[in-house]
């Protein structure tokens, strides 16, 4: 609006005159006009003239309230019928290019808003006034960009604008014109990028200039684009000059006549007239635009209350559908602190005992292995965590492998028979040792009786007794396994057996006092046993025990091939370890087993070691995977680039606390070659740096039943 506010201070004086003295005209009705003898002879016959307007030229031409043409054309249309005495209908022209023919059909008499140029002055079937409104044309363009008339430039022309095109092509060959519906589109063209410019009538450019979302562009003047508009009467055409033709003329003649009374100082006044009556109004985009930032707080913040109101209503909702899975998981966290808090507390205090006693070996000996047994109960109830968590989000995924799964079950059996004796429970296994071999996740399978013996132990007082039974039925290349684990305890009541499988659940009984574990063992065994394509059922009474039936399916398999005793070591070890404490102890670990390591704090340094060292050098590298500067994965993929004989051979180890398929995954597509998981297994590093061999086929573990 700051330019039209220029114009309005420049001409105010001027137009209150012009306002004035125009008046008595108006009143009158006086032309004062010489006109021939035919001319008067037209106005005699011809009171009234159709003209065609374009809808689009705010503030030149446009339809207003009223549904009739306004702008500055129709002040100068209502001026000329008070010299001439003619009266005008007006008629709008439809967007986009108007053909010569439709004016016709149309049975228009004279168009308005017609640049006055030389295509036009040549063209066949018009006739052009006298200019009645002189401006120029302007460049729009966004900021940072210059007009250059050589340049190859994309440039927006309303479709409406086909004498603009023409021009536009004579004056400026290397630019590409692309059409676009409306004015307003042009100017989105341009503040897009679609387009790097526009061309347009001053006076229009500077009403749509008003609009915020256009603020970032700039007006360029250039020389040479005067842009004068003036009348344009429409007749049919043929071999020779017609009775149409000569109205046309006489129509013409009478409004040359008329312009040339117009004084400046009233085309000032129907300027500001037009600029007033019509200012650029606000829309909805505008005003999300200007307010782009508080709206779009407003926004955020709405949608944060309304996720906060969804929530909100979920969570009641599920309240009162599940109030006893509420009060469960708030005992689960209840146990679940009280699961951790205890064995923490037994480390804070071995770890202290073990201080006072490094003189006394015996005493020390027996707090280390129970420092040992409570960060196993620790490690094993983060793992049930994760496992939870992951069988939920069904991101969990089987490790299928040729499984001996006799010694499986007979492993299982001797880790637990200990406990059970010391408990003074009878323990059987019933496992036929010709079980074939099976293509199973030996881990999961081994986690499932685990947890079933571990709760029969649990809840069975002592004197009691606790029996293991495999049955198995093959249908073709199929097995299908039932595993049977059945106590003597106390058994379940009818309430708790609702829920036994729930993540958040464990009865409290005389029998389990001390005992409690974290409710999660059977919630993630059922949903184990389900993902093997099996299932976990129980059958329980109250003083008479449970049956708890494991079943799962596994393809006939065959045992690998035993692995060749090899005494061959690897060479030195480079450990990428970025956390101190594991770096020390992984450096110590390895160096108690014999191995020469060096430490590098980081994948940019482990990979610099690496290519700086002899071929050869490192014949194994444990890589940790979160690192800072450069993590695990980058590493691997830039040591296995390099132009070296061993840069494809040296064994790479992921060694990391990020255990999910998908870490498993993409350390194997960075080029690993195998995974140790954290907290690390000794036994299993060592087997993977073939220090130790693992147990051949049909190897039984002992205290085998």
């Amino acid at each position: 609006m700051t330019q039209y506010v220029r114009k309005l201070a420049a001409l105010a004086m001027a137009a209150a005159v012009a306002l004035f003295s125009a008046v008595p005209a108006f009143a009158a009705g006086e032309s004062g006009l010489r006109l021939t003898r035919e001319e008067q002879d037209y106005l005699a016959n011809h009171s009234s003239v159709r003209v065609g307007y374009v809808q689009d030229r705010i503030p030149v031409s446009y339809t207003g309230e009223d549904g009739s043409l306004a702008g500055i054309s129709r002040y100068v249309f209502d001026r000329l019928g008070a010299l001439t005495g003619l009266s005008f209908q007006y008629v709008s022209l439809p967007s986009g290019s108007v053909t010569y023919d439709y004016l016709l059909e149309e049975r228009l008499d004279l168009v308005t808003s017609v640049e006055y140029n030389p295509e036009n002055l040549n063209a066949r079937g018009i006739l052009l006034s006298q200019p009645y409104l002189s401006s120029r044309k302007v460049v729009v363009a966004r900021e940072g960009l210059d007009f250059r008339p050589d340049a190859a430039l994309t440039v927006a022309v309303s479709t409406g604008s086909q004498t603009l095109k023409k021009v536009l092509n004579r004056m400026f060959p290397h630019f590409t014109l692309i059409d676009c519906d409306s004015i307003d589109e042009c100017f989105q063209a341009v503040n897009s990028g679609e387009a790097d410019l526009m061309i347009q009538n001053q006076y229009v450019v500077e009403y749509w200039m008003s609009k915020p979302l256009y603020e970032h562009l700039k007006v360029i003047p250039v020389a040479g684009l005067e842009d004068q508009l003036c009348f344009s009467a429409v007749v049919a055409f043929g071999g020779g000059e017609g009775p149409a033709e000569e109205e046309g003329r006489l129509l013409i003649g009478i409004l040359d006549k008329a312009i040339a009374a117009i004084t400046e100082d009233e085309m000032g006044s129907f300027f500001i007239q037009a600029v007033m009556e019509k200012p650029y109004r606000y829309d909805l985009r505008d005003f999300l635009y200007r307010y782009r930032y508080a709206v779009g707080i407003f926004a955020v913040s709405a949608l944060v209350i309304l996720g906060l109101v969804w929530l909100l209503i979920r969570l009641y909702l599920r309240s009162v559908e599940a109030r006893a899975d509420v009060r469960a998981k708030n005992q689960f966290l209840s146990t679940m602190s009280h699961e951790i808090r205890t064995p923490l507390n037994g480390l804070v205090g071995l770890n202290y005992l073990m201080s006072q006693s490094l003189d006394d070996r015996p005493r020390l000996d027996g707090y280390l292995r129970q420092s040992a047994v409570t960060a196993r109960y620790l490690q094993g109830l983060v793992s049930d965590l994760l496992d939870l968590s992951q069988l939920q989000a069904e991101k969990l995924e089987l490790q299928l492998m040729p499984t001996d799964l006799a010694l499986t079950l007979d492993t299982a059996c001797a880790l637990v028979r200990d406990a059970m004796a010391e408990k003074g429970l009878t323990f059987t296994a019933e496992i036929a040792p010709e079980t074939p071999w099976l293509v199973i996740d030996q881990v999961r399978v081994q986690q499932v009786v685990l947890n079933l013996l571990d709760n029969a132990r649990k809840f069975t007082p002592p004197g009691g007794a606790v029996r293991v039974q495999l049955h198995q039925e093959r249908t073709g290349a199929t097995v299908r396994n039932t595993l049977t684990v059945a106590d003597t305890g106390k058994g379940m009541t009818e309430a708790f057996q609702k829920q036994v499988f729930s993540a958040f659940t464990q009865e409290l009984s005389t029998v389990s006092k001390g005992n409690q574990g974290a409710g999660l063992g059977l919630s993630i065994s059922r949903r184990l046993a389900r993902l093997m394509g099996g299932d976990l059922t129980f059958t329980s009474q109250p003083g008479q025990g449970a049956v708890f039936v494991f079943t799962f399916p596994g393809e006939a398999g065959s045992p690998p091939e035993p692995p060749q005793p090899s005494e061959k070591r690897p060479g030195r070890i480079l450990v990428a370890e970025d956390n101190e404490l594991n770096a020390e102890i992984l450096l110590d670990l390895l160096a108690e087993e014999g191995f020469t390591a060096e430490l590098a704090e980081n994948g940019r340094i482990a990979l610099e070691k690496f290519a700086a060292s002899p071929v050869g050098h490192f014949g194994t590298i444990l890589m940790d995977l979160l690192m800072p500067e450069m993590d695990g994965f980058a590493a691997c993929q830039a040591i296995r680039a390099l132009d070296r004989p061993d840069a494809g051979t040296v064994k790479i180890f992921a060694c990391t606390a990020n255990t999910l398929p998908a870490d498993r995954e993409k350390a194997r597509q960075s080029g690993m070659d195998d995974f140790i998981a954290k907290p690390v297994d000794v036994r299993t590093l060592l087997e993977k740096l073939g220090a130790i061999q693992r147990p051949g086929p049909r190897e039984v573990p002992e205290n085998r039943p």
